[in-house]
């Protein structure tokens, strides 16, 4: 969206929100209904390669979101805008630049962590500027907002999150029954500036989108129109202890994509309660953006040359158990493993590679064993398992996470994750502020590469201050 179309929709946002005074008897009775509300992010990311040949890579910025809801107006409407803000204050280490490309950026930075801000001094969009039409049974939004299904996300890991123009409906016969439906035109992604049709399967540079956070972009700015965006249904439902989703998702020229997944807890009244779920993946395309440009995906051993038609099957399973509160020192916590399979499928894109336009590459997909920097999105078919930990710490004031997962692939290796994610809420007259280190090890076998090499590990490491208000 250009900036007309914006300044128009701000024009219509002031008029109606005016005209809401008419349930509201006074100016400041209408503020006061009014939301506003953001946060303020410092983030330090550094990557580590035990392999010398690669150096180290880090990233800083500083960001933060505004966001604003006006109160119900007309029966129902209301009007939502966020401005996005980054900046890395020239912290970051740009030198060794190359593969220069024809709108002047450059694509390859040895020394810097681009899935942070990217290559930019800032960023600054408005991110979220909708119209809504709001009921107990009924949710109705259009323009530039965030949207969160299971396929189609936030990808919120970043500086800033990922941001859609879309119409997207929610209704709700019945307490606990959702529908569903979403059709998406255009994305901002989270070092983007601006909103562009392309995804990340496409190389920074695509309508001069400024896109970086995946190395999975094998389509080149001059692949084609660019995609048309998602069209998605989905419902889910819940009773008692079980839960369920279901949605249908039309990533235009990339895939058709069927997702189910299913849980259910069982409440003991002992606060150890056991659960267990699946999940389900499908998807299908013969004609698509890959066969159109004759290019297929980066694996280490690149199956199928030639085959380009997306068919696609995953399943997963997990069992695990939600743990009491035992004194101050152990608060609620949760233990699981998990189980996902891709099976291969000779003769198509990737072997049978679940294609996920919106998250490959930055790992925000629902997959049970999906790790910090990978799963089986990225590394294709095979299967894994994961365990992890979940615990509550001294009154909720601390956050511990820990698992460690093992992926088998036909065409990326053997490689397995190690992760420690620790999160510190002071509470009290700091509540809203989280201080959060994540780290992952990860180890590669000599016939998967891996982030530094074959046969060498790689250490990535997020530390991360947030202020919620």
């Amino acid at each position: 969206m250009k900036i007309k179309p914006k300044i128009i929709l701000a024009a219509v946002a002031t008029t109606l929100a005016f005209s809401s005074l008419a349930q509201a008897e006074t100016l400041t009775e209408f503020f006061q209904q009014s939301k506003i509300d953001g946060n303020i992010r410092s983030y330090y990311f550094s990557r580590l390669y035990g392999n010398p040949a690669v150096p180290n890579q880090n990233a800083y910025a500083l960001a933060g979101r505004l966001n604003v809801e006006t109160a119900p107006f007309l029966g129902g409407f209301g009007v939502g805008v966020s401005f996005f803000t980054a900046h890395s204050f020239g912290a970051n280490d740009l030198s060794g630049a190359t593969s220069p490309d024809s709108f002047g950026a450059l694509t390859n930075y040895p020394h810097l962590d681009a899935t942070l801000i990217g290559p930019n001094n800032s960023i600054n969009a408005l991110g979220q500027a909708y119209i809504q039409y709001q009921q107990p049974w009924l949710l109705v939004r259009a323009g530039d907002q965030e949207i969160n299904t299971p396929w189609l996300n936030n990808t919120d890991s970043r500086i800033l999150p990922a941001t859609y123009q879309a119409v997207y409906a929610e209704v709700t016969p019945l307490k606990d029954l959702h529908f569903y439906g979403l059709r998406e035109f255009r994305w901002k992604s989270r070092t983007s500036t601006d909103y562009s049709r392309d995804n990340y399967y496409y190389q920074p540079g695509f309508e001069a989108d400024t896109l970086y956070g995946s190395t999975e972009g094998v389509l080149s700015k001059s692949a084609g129109q660019g995609t048309n965006g998602t069209l998605a249904f989905g419902a889910s439902y819940a009773l008692a202890g079980a839960k369920a989703q279901a949605w249908y998702y039309n990533f235009y020229n990339f895939a058709n994509m069927f997702y189910g997944d299913a849980s259910y807890t069982l409440k003991t009244g002992t606060g150890f309660d056991p659960f267990i779920g699946a999940q389900f993946v499908r998807e299908w395309l013969g004609n698509n953006a890959f066969s159109q440009s004759r290019v297929g995906l980066n694996y280490p051993t690149s199956p199928n040359q030639g085959n380009y038609a997306v068919d696609s099957t995953a399943y997963g399973v997990q069992i695990g158990i939600n743990t009491p509160s035992f004194g101050r020192v152990f608060n609620n916590g949760q233990l699981f493993w998990a189980y996902n399979a891709l099976d291969p499928h000779a003769g198509t894109l990737g072997g049978g590679a679940i294609i996920s336009p919106y998250t490959v590459g930055v790992v925000w997909d629902p997959l049970y064993t999906s790790s910090m920097i990978r799963g089986l999105v990225e590394t294709g078919p095979g299967h894994a398992w994961k365990v992890k930990w979940t615990q509550n710490l001294f009154n909720k004031h601390i956050l511990f996470m820990a698992s460690f997962a093992r992926y088998y692939t036909y065409f990326s290796g053997v490689s397995n994750d190690t992760y420690m994610d620790l999160t510190y809420f002071p509470g009290g007259d700091l509540k809203g502020l989280s201080i959060r280190d994540r780290v992952e090890v990860s180890n590669a076998s000599p016939q998967n590469p891996g982030p530094g090499g074959s046969n060498y590990s790689f250490i990535y490491n997020r530390v991360q201050l947030q202020y919620d208000f």
